[in-house]
């Protein structure tokens, strides 16, 4: 690595770590009601909102109405994007006269924006609209991570409210969190991403005249309005079909720098928010701190895989599926952040990642995305992980676990095992029928462990929402776009509704003081002990699925088999 490699990387982490409160007491004040920076200039677009609904902001909710909200809400607007896809062709912005999509591609597509997955089994300039790319995508970019950070506040009012069962109101929480953070801030990076090159317009394409004296159509469209929530709302579908690796995506050196930044800025962020609203600060640096190690411990595995020299490829660092006007560390931080965060965006293959990193950025989304996670989806999977870890511990000591003074009892650890549960199923048995059917066998771009990593990540980013691929499996076809859907909904409700009947459930405890015989929950020893059992869980889990793919392709790497 050189110089500016390292200065690169302690600026950027850096500058997460200075973010992190300032921006965290912001989203805190936007939920609790305090005046905040953004209230005089968009609190009327809200109460536009409310009155043109008729919503009573004030009205709160139960969990089971929560999640009806919430549920309703994703199939509307599933609905909706499923059909703009199928009659694209008889809708306005079409100026390159694009055809229908497939019935599976759209099933597939409106889902996966639906549940912040963003998959993509097409290339966006020659498939979708830009009605499609503008009025279903972009705005599920924002509605989508805005669902995210609503489940957070409801769990967030279960544990710290007391003797209740109202856990807010899902409308009001959606609406304020596309309006008041994920707009502003969207706003901010695509002035900035405009300013460094990226396309902004709604041409159909630009014809040049290439160096060797031929004629080439430069496809153009709205694409750093889509970029910017692409990024901060932990989507990571590109308007290009090379993601942030194409050049009007992500032209230059600091765009790339601030698309990072935005992917991990606002998950970062919140474990400030969490800590501020639960009343315990400390808290929140607890699972900022957990975040971070794991995150830092991955991307170290990873440099250092890529960075390694090889007979294999020449003994030179491999930039193979690396685009040279970023490099390898910039690929690699990329490659990791985006895998942690489930952001799923890349600016470099991840199937030419050596075998080692590859496996990173699986074990980053197998984990449950709980390495910061998605937009409020990682602090939420992240306390699942809390009551597993305080419920061991109350075993070991013989003593009732209890997180932020509420007991944790079967009710809460059954639906922490359910919501862990749910996407593993995902993850493992669907990676075995795809292994050992045809038409799963037949998208297969590379044989041997290489393809069964394929498979295996295509599953694993679909269960852990993340929307990322190895690029080699051909996943447009009947069978990959309904498995993968169906596995995208699992993935995503399958934690949503757990985590929302925990919330409902807590909110309807006491809170017990603390005493001498109390489990702390924020010091050393219990950021240690989570550590653990997220990395044993994920062990246990998936270390035979692993063995099979990119552990096995590097020991036959470093013995000169390549596949």
């Amino acid at each position: 690595m050189a110089t500016h490699d390292i200065i690169q990387l302690v600026l950027f982490f850096t500058l997460i770590m200075v973010f992190t409160p300032i921006l965290g007491k912001y989203i805190s004040k936007v939920f609790t009601g305090e005046k905040h920076i953004m209230l005089p200039v968009l609190s009327w677009i809200e109460r536009l909102t409310y009155r043109f609904t008729g919503i009573n902001p004030d009205e709160e909710s139960n969990w089971k109405s929560y999640a009806f909200s919430l549920l309703s809400f994703n199939l509307t607007g599933f609905i909706f994007v499923f059909l703009i896809q199928l009659f694209q062709a008889n809708l306005p912005l079409n100026p390159s006269h694009l055809p229908n999509v497939t019935w599976h591609s759209a099933f597939n597509t409106a889902v996966s924006f639906m549940t912040n997955t963003n998959w993509q089994g097409y290339a966006g300039e020659t498939t979708l609209s830009f009605f499609v790319q503008m009025i279903g995508l972009t705005v599920q970019n924002f509605v989508s991570a805005a669902t995210g950070i609503a489940v957070l506040m409801a769990l967030i009012r279960g544990i710290s409210r007391r003797t209740t069962d109202k856990l807010g109101n899902f409308w009001t929480d959606l609406t304020r969190s596309t309006l008041y953070v994920l707009l502003p801030l969207s706003i901010i990076l695509a002035i900035l991403l405009v300013g460094q090159g990226v396309v902004q317009n709604f041409k159909v394409h630009e014809s040049i005249q290439t160096l060797q004296g031929a004629q080439q159509d430069i496809p153009m469209g709205p694409v750093a309005s889509q970029i910017a929530i692409k990024q901060l709302g932990s989507n990571g579908g590109g308007f290009f079909n090379a993601n942030s690796a194409h050049p009007f995506e992500n032209p230059s050196p600091f765009s790339n720098f601030l698309e990072m930044l935005a992917i991990l800025i606002i998950p970062a962020s919140l474990t400030f928010t969490y800590g501020k609203m639960t009343g315990s600060v400390k808290q929140g640096w607890v699972i900022f701190s957990v975040m971070m190690i794991l995150l830092m411990a991955g991307l170290a595995i990873s440099l250092y895989a890529e960075y390694s020299p090889n007979p294999i490829y020449g003994n030179t660092p491999l930039m193979e599926g690396k685009e040279t006007r970023f490099g390898i560390t910039n690929s690699v931080l990329w490659s990791t952040i985006t895998t942690a965060v489930s952001s799923g965006s890349v600016n470099a293959m991840h199937s030419s990642l050596s075998p080692l990193t590859g496996m990173v950025t699986l074990i980053n989304i197998m984990l449950g995305e709980v390495i910061f996670g998605g937009v409020g989806a990682g602090i939420y999977g992240m306390v699942i992980f809390i009551i597993l870890t305080v419920f061991i511990a109350g075993l070991m000591v013989g003593r009732t676990p209890e997180y932020l003074g509420k007991k944790i009892e079967a009710f809460e650890v059954k639906m922490a095992i359910l919501a862990v549960l749910a996407p593993s199923f995902v993850i493992l048995v669907f990676t075995a029928w795809a292994s050992v059917s045809k038409a799963g066998l037949a998208g297969l771009g590379n044989p041997g462990p290489h393809g069964f990593s394929e498979m295996l990540y295509a599953f694993t980013s679909a269960a852990g929402n993340n929307g990322s691929a190895f690029a080699g499996l051909n996943a447009n076809s009947i069978f990959y776009n309904l498995t993968l859907g169906v596995g995208m909904l699992i993935g995503r409700f399958g934690i949503i509704i757990p985590v929302l009947a925990i919330a409902g459930n807590m909110a309807g405890k006491k809170i017990t003081p603390l005493s001498a015989g109390t489990f702390r929950t924020d010091n050393w020893l219990f950021i240690g002990l989570l550590i653990a059992v997220i990395l044993i869980v994920g062990g246990l889990t998936f270390f035979p699925a692993l063995s099979l793919g990119p552990i096995i392709e590097n020991l036959l790497m470093n013995n000169g088999i390549t596949f």
